[in-house]
């Protein structure tokens, strides 16, 4: 089955270059271990990522498989900047469907913090997501981070994730409690307790 042909566009800044975000390429593979090496902070808060081109290619063709079943879609979150062709990349964003809901993740490369990366990316994933599929498929999308990644609460705060409750540690794969955050689809149940960007 061929990847859908999908492109999510975040704007830029002031200070930074747009953002495009689509499906993940093999030929990304280079600069996928590249962003992992020697970034201690990247490993701390995601799983182990690729040390070498090949398991890194590896990594590519697992992303396309969940396009494929439907289990994840997920994006290189790629930035605009005229250096490389295609853009440098800045890091990724995945929607992960599951029953009655979906559950969003990203990560932002080194060289690409501090210029609004995931908040702009994550902005472009919700629209999709609440486009993309019917309120029946998706009515909510949870955000999780572990309880002490502060920088993610600000992104989630950024695009109109409220604070929803505290859940506990679940060791070996999360080792400390986490926060969920979850944002409602305009219109759906519960839609007026959750409070739109920028409000």
């Amino acid at each position: 089955m061929d990847i859908p042909v999908v492109r999510l566009d975040a704007p830029a800044t002031a200070t930074a270059p747009a953002l495009v975000l689509r499906p993940w390429r093999e030929a990304d593979a280079p600069a996928l271990v590249a962003v992992y090496r020697d970034d201690d902070l990247l490993r701390r808060w995601t799983s182990p990522g690729p040390q070498d081109e090949p398991a890194a290619v590896r990594w590519v063709r697992g992303q396309r498989q969940g396009w494929e079943t439907g289990q994840r879609y997920a994006f290189a979150v790629v930035e605009e900047d005229g250096r490389t062709p295609g853009g440098t990349l800045a890091g990724h964003a995945v929607l992960k469907p599951r029953a009655g809901a979906a559950e969003v993740g990203y990560w932002t490369a080194a060289h690409a913090r501090g210029r609004g990366v995931a908040p702009r990316a994550l902005q472009a994933l919700t629209d999709w997501a609440f486009t993309a599929f019917t309120a029946d498929d998706i009515p909510r999308i949870d955000l999780l981070h572990r309880v002490d990644n502060t920088a993610s609460c600000r992104v989630a705060d950024k695009c109109g994730y409220p604070f929803a409750e505290l859940m506990p540690a679940a060791p070996p794969a999360f080792p400390r409690q986490g926060h969920r955050h979850v944002r409602v689809r305009e219109g759906s149940e519960g839609s007026r307790r959750a409070p739109r960007p920028g409000a």
